[in-house]
This record gives C-alpha cells, structure tokens and sequence, in this order.
C-alpha cells in the first residue's frame, strides 16, 4: 500500500498529470472525452496521452471506451486513499497536522448567513445558463437560498433571448446582471455553500479554491447561444436549457438537507448532476 501511495504522490508531481487530474476533479462524475481534456490544458495528443497512461496506471483516473472516443473520469476512491494515506498513515491522525479546511468538511452543512443558504452558479460567460439558475433558485425557494450567479469571462449583458424568455415563465428580470466570479471571491463576498458551474467550459478551468470549502457539483448544460439553425430551432435551445437547470433545481431544493451529512449530500449533488433531465415547459 505503501508503494502506491509513493507511485500515485510521484505522478501528481508532474504539473502537467496534475492539471489533468485536478480538471477532471472538477469535472467530477462526469466522463470527459481525451479530445476535450486536450484541448482545455492546451496539450498536444501525444504528450495527453502519456499523462493519461500515467494517470491510469496508478489508478487516479479510469478509462472507457466508446466507439472511437475515449472517455476518462477522476477516481474519488484513489484520491480518498491518497489523502488518507498522508494524513492517517503518515502523521498518524494527528489533528494539529490536518488542514482546518478538510476538518470543515465533516461538520454538518449550515447556512452562512444562519438563515438561508448562498448558492452561487457559475458559467463562462454569465449571460444564459447562470442566469437562468438564478432566476430559476430565487422564484422557486427563495425563502431558503439566496441565489447568484456569475462568469468566468462575463460578457457585458445577459442574452436578449434569456430575458425575454425569463419574463414568459413570469420571472423578474429587473436586477439580473452579468457579473465575474472574482466578485464572490473578495473578503466582503457573502460566503456560498454551494457552487455549480452549468457549462463544460467554466469547470474546466482552474479557479481558485473557494473560501469555507461549498459543496460544489457540475451541471453541464448544452450552450443555447450556440444553437445554430431556424429561429425556432434556436429558441428551443433556450427552452431546453431553462428546462433542463428547472428540473435539477427543483430535485436539488426537494433534498431533507437537515437529515444529509456533508458526503451524502455531495453524493445527491452529483447524482442531480448526471441525471437525463427532461426539459420543462
């Protein structure tokens, strides 16, 4: 056991597996395609591949196959074995030796503000999906979260097309904004307990560890801005989209909070997140 704990540490050494492995973290439970992780680390095919090669040997990530793609996802259980065999084997379990942020991670969730919890959705450009789940979170249970959202690359307003089909389904859209994830990381941000990027591009990226350590959870949903085809196709893309985030709200507010621990509900996180939605009306 030992010696994988060695083998596994050496080849997280290497930036380069390391970035790999940490997107794929945060791409957690999804499975990436090689072709996108590629892409999204700038590295050329062959050089992936020997990361990816390193990265399943030791067991961090596992591969599949499907057709002519390859599919990889992150390990939790490896990565559980790692920290484990840092923290347990190695300094024996000393408390003065674990970070207070992994401590945090075993205490019961409680809102920040001891009355509602922040939930903060993120996506690269903060003009469609985000928006959606925000409006979406504050009409539905607005009582128990306080909903925000913002971009990795925020563009300079949010989507026509967002707007106006937010102001259909009767949501308010007066103090609807796009707005850059760096607002919710100062000192005087309200602290969020949860975060969920809804696109593949803002989870690829590598951000900044959030303060308070939130729950976090990937719901990716297809971008409807890149919709192409008739106008009514591309009005649709919007409908699926708004449907789709609807859906994996409304299970994730149905969740008995009060009854989950921290792992559970991390668990029922991610499960809200691979879930097949059925777009709403």
């Amino acid at each position: 056991m030992e010696s994988l704990l060695i083998n596994r540490l050496s080849t997280l050494a290497h930036p380069g597996r390391m970035a790999m492995f940490r997107l794929l973290m945060r791409r957690c439970p999804d499975e990436v395609t090689a072709g996108e992780i590629a892409q999204a680390l700038d590295l050329k095919p062959s050089t992936a591949s020997v990361y990816f090669s390193a990265l399943t040997k030791d067991g961090l990530i596992t591969q599949r196959r499907e057709g002519t793609r390859l599919l990889y996802t992150v390990n939790p259980a490896a990565a559980r074995e790692v920290v484990a065999g840092i923290f347990l084997d190695c300094c024996r379990g000393r408390a003065d030796m674990c970070p207070p942020e992994i401590a945090t991670l075993f205490q019961d969730l409680a809102p920040s503000d001891d009355s509602k919890f922040n939930v903060l959705f993120v996506c690269s450009g903060n003009s469609a999906r985000s928006i959606f789940a925000e409006a979406i979170l504050r009409d539905l249970a607005g009582d128990r979260f306080n909903a925000f959202s913002a971009g990795t690359a925020p563009r300079d307003s949010v989507n026509l097309r967002v707007l106006e089909l937010l102001k259909a389904k009767g949501h308010d859209v007066t103090e609807l904004r796009t707005k850059g994830v760096t607002a919710f990381q100062a000192p005087d941000a309200p602290r969020m307990d949860f975060v969920f990027t809804v696109c593949d591009r803002a989870a690829n990226e590598d951000c900044p560890t959030w303060a308070g350590q939130p729950v976090s959870g990937h719901w990716g949903v297809p971008p409807p801005v890149k919709a192409s085809g008739t106008e009514a196709e591309r009005r649709l893309a919007f409908q699926h989209a708004y449907g789709a985030l609807q859906n994996r709200i409304a299970a994730f507010t149905a969740l008995p909070f009060a009854l989950l621990d921290r792992g559970t509900l991390q668990k029922r996180v991610d499960d809200i997140g691979k879930a097949t939605t059925t777009p709403g009306n």
